[in-house]
Parts: structure tokens; C-alpha cells; sequence
């Protein structure tokens, strides 16, 4: 790729990061540092978001090279290959539309590492001024490496046509990134205002510390599920609920459908994946469902004895319930786009509302 076209796409990402950047600065907070982590911990929820729609509207391969879009900066500069591609594949990956998708997708995410970048620069300038503990540098750092490692695979999303371990890979990266994030904003709130006394006495918490534990290890499972059963293509393989196929259990080829290394739609060996595959990764997505709402669930209930965790934990069942509602409807409907887009929305409103509950946990004091 020519020079001026990296040198034109990163003017773009700087000028997508402009905008919140300017809210940060002219905002009345008086800790602006804080501003822009939870500025980022929104816009990355937004890029959770788009991404979904991106996969959803099958435009991962909208521009088929990476960084760029045929070796130029944008689809305006691309016009004509991306036309002669929609010629040949009216149907295609490749039109106008989903150039467009994808590449604001990856404009949407250069312009947070923009900030995640701003954030770094800041941490090591004060640290390095005062020793103020709020701005120690080594998390923002961390979440640099972080976001470089996102970015890798969001070109090997692209070069090695939308394998699924490496799109599923992408999104769980991108959960946590959104993670890491909301914890670190967590860390400015704690060091703003801090917690104070949780109420309850010290082996209470450390049970609620647990199951919070817990119950990310057990999202973080079916955030994995989700994604493969998306990147597959699986959504639709079971029409009806709770039945698929007519059966509690219908047939499934559990070797094909969970072989991690393969190509999208093909097994191991190279071959068409039988249906029954694709039943299997939607059936097992389908059921764990269940496992995340019993824990989730049964993590609220105690963690609501805790009035700092009452709002987090009240947040979580509101999107357990939408989550399930979505889910359903999926099937029903038909896989409309609007209802998968916010079902991956809510996907990533528990990764935040979790990681909070995580937070507050681990750093509220206990009743003497």
C-alpha cells in the first residue's frame, strides 16, 4: 500500500478521534482524564455494536484487502473497483454498501485507538510529573498492547476471509477491550469518590466476589458460543424453540461444528459442513443460555444485599431478560436484523455491567 494512502487513513482516524476528544476538553469535569476513559468505554460499546451490524450484513469482506480498501484509502477513491466487483457478484461480499460498513467500522476503530493512544501519553506525562497514583501508566500501556493485538486481528479477519476462529477471536477481544476498559473507568470513580463500606461483613463479600468471578467465566463461555454460532452462520439452524427440528435433542456433528482451525462453511478436510454441524453449534449456544441465566441469576441475588452493587446487578437482570427475549425472537422472526444487532448489544451490556459488579466487589471495604 502506497504511503500516502496509510498516511490519508490516519488522518482519518484522527479526525474521527477529534470529536470526542473535544467534548473531553471542553467538558466542566474537573477530572477530564476520567471524561476520556468513560468517552472511550461508550464509543467502544458503539464499536461492539457496529461490528455486529458489519458481521450481520455480511460486509466483513466488503473492502477485501486491509488496511484499506483496494489499496486506496476509501470507497470514494475505490469507486470503480469496488463497481466492476458489484458487476460480477450483484449478491457478493464486495458492493458499494458494504464497503462503507466495513470501512467506517475500521474508521470507528482507529479513532479509539486514538484515544487509547491519548491516554497512554497523558498517564506517562503525569506520572512522570508528579507520581499522582491515578495516572500510573502501566494499565493505559497495557491497553495499547491490547488494542494492537485487536487490530491484528481485525486484518487477519480480512486476509484470511472471515475464518471463523479468527472473526470469533476479533469479537472476544473486543469484549475485552470493552472490559478492560470499564474497569479502568472503574479506577478513576474509586479514586474520585471512594466505595466506603460495602455493609455486609468480609466472607459475605468475599462469596459475592466469587460468583462474580464466576459468573464472567461463564459469560466469557457463551460470548465465545454466540460468536461461533455468528461467524458460522448458525443462527437460523434450528427454527423453533424450545424444540429444534422437531426434538429435544436433534442430530449434531459435534466434531465438524466445534473444529476450531477451518475455513468459513467448509470442514477440516475441505469439505461442505453438513447442516447437523451448524445444529450443533446453535443447539449448545442455545442451551448454555440456561447455565448463564442460573449463575448470573443466582450472583444477583446474593450481590443484592449489597447497596453498592444494587444498580450493576438490577442493570444485569433487565438485560438477562432482553437477552432472552432477543434470542427467541431471532428464531421467530426470522433472524431480523435489528433484533441480532441488539442481541449482541446486549451481549456487551453484560460485559460491562458485570465488569462493574467485578469491580466494586474486589474494592468495597467490608462492615467491621
Amino acid at each position: 500500500m502506497h504511503h500516502l494512502t496509510l498516511l490519508h487513513m490516519a488522518i482519518t482516524g484522527l479526525l474521527v478521534a477529534l470529536l470526542p476528544l473535544s467534548m473531553v476538553f471542553i467538558s466542566k469535569d474537573v477530572n477530564k482524564y476520567r471524561k476520556l476513559v468513560w468517552v472511550s468505554v461508550f464509543l467502544t460499546f458503539d464499536l461492539i455494536v457496529f461490528g455486529a451490524f458489519t458481521r450481520l450484513t455480511d460486509s466483513g469482506l466488503g473492502c477485501p484487502d486491509w488496511p484499506g480498501c483496494y489499496g486506496l484509502a476509501n470507497p470514494f477513491l475505490a469507486h470503480e473497483e469496488i463497481r466492476a466487483a458489484e458487476a460480477l457478484q450483484p449478491t457478493g461480499p464486495v458492493t458499494m454498501f458494504k464497503a462503507w460498513v466495513e470501512m467506517t467500522h475500521r474508521y470507528l476503530a482507529m479513532g479509539i485507538g486514538v484515544l487509547i493512544v491519548a491516554m497512554m501519553l497523558v498517564a506517562w506525562y503525569r506520572w512522570r510529573r508528579d507520581r499522582q497514583p491515578g495516572y500510573r501508566p502501566g494499565y493505559p500501556t497495557l491497553l495499547f498492547f491490547f488494542i494492537c493485538l485487536q487490530g491484528a486481528f481485525g486484518a487477519w479477519t480480512v486476509t484470511l476471509k472471515l475464518q471463523p476462529v479468527i472473526v470469533t477471536g476479533h469479537l472476544l477481544l473486543g469484549m475485552g477491550l470493552l472490559a478492560l476498559l470499564a474497569w479502568f473507568g472503574g479506577r478513576q470513580d474509586h479514586a474520585l469518590k471512594p466505595f466506603g463500606s460495602a455493609g455486609v461483613a468480609a466472607p459475605v463479600l468475599k462469596r459475592i466476589r466469587v460468583l462474580a468471578a464466576l459468573s464472567g467465566a461463564v459469560l466469557l463461555v457463551q460470548l465465545f458460543l454466540g460468536g461461533w454460532v455468528s461467524t458460522n452462520y448458525a443462527a437460523l439452524a434450528c427454527m423453533e424453540f424450545p424444540l429444534c427440528g422437531g426434538q429435544l435433542v436433534p442430530e449434531m456433528d459435534f466434531e465438524h461444528g466445534f473444529h476450531l482451525w477451518r475455513e468459513l462453511g467448509k470442514t477440516a478436510a475441505g469439505h461442505y459442513l453438513p447442516f447437523s454441524a451448524l445444529t450443533a453449534v446453535h443447539w449448545v449456544h442455545r442451551n448454555f443460555a440456561f447455565v448463564v441465566i442460573l449463575v448470573l441469576g443466582y450472583t444477583c441475588w446474593k450481590a443484592w444485599q449489597v447497596p453498592a452493587l444494587r444498580k450493576p446487578v438490577r442493570a444485569i437482570v433487565i438485560v438477562l431478560i432482553l437477552q432472552a427475549t432477543t434470542g427467541i425472537a431471532t428464531i421467530y422472526l426470522n433472524y431480523p436484523l435489528t433484533i441480532a444487532v441488539l442481541h449482541n448489544a446486549g451481549a456487551a451490556a453484560l460485559v460491562l455491567c458485570l465488569t462493574m459488579v467485578n469491580y466494586r466487589a474486589k474494592f468495597l471495604t467490608p462492615s467491621p
